[in-house]
This record gives structure tokens, sequence and C-alpha cells, in this order.
């Protein structure tokens, strides 16, 4: 057993993707909120891009409404 402390952030950031894979009719995913072109760059981006999106660009995307 182990007594050092875990880092309490991973290493590298998860996708925000929760398996809701469809985009509504403003062209963002219903589950992460991202935009086909977001998606298709995650993959490529470096982490801080994918911190500085979770952070300040995922957030300011509402849910689409019914």
């Amino acid at each position: 057993m182990s007594s050092e402390p875990r880092d309490p952030q991973p290493q590298t950031p998860v996708t925000p993707c929760i398996g809701i894979c469809r985009m509504d009719e403003y062209g963002l995913c219903v589950g992460c909120r991202r935009t086909l072109a977001e998606i298709a760059r995650w993959g490529s981006m470096d982490d801080e891009e994918r911190l500085r999106w979770i952070a300040e660009v995922q957030p300011t995307r509402q849910p689409t409404r019914p």
C-alpha cells in the first residue's frame, strides 16, 4: 500500500463526451455541446487547449431546449 498522495486531477483531460452523440439544429452535439470541428480536433488538441475549452467554452453553451 502506497502512502503517496494522489494527483487530484488527471494528467490528460478526458473527453467531455457523455455518449449522447446527436447534433442539434445549431450544429452542437446534444451531449457534449461541441461542434463537429471541435469533436474532430479534440484528439490533436494539447492539454492546455482541452482544459481551456472545458473551463471557458463548454460552460457558455446552453443545452438544447425541446
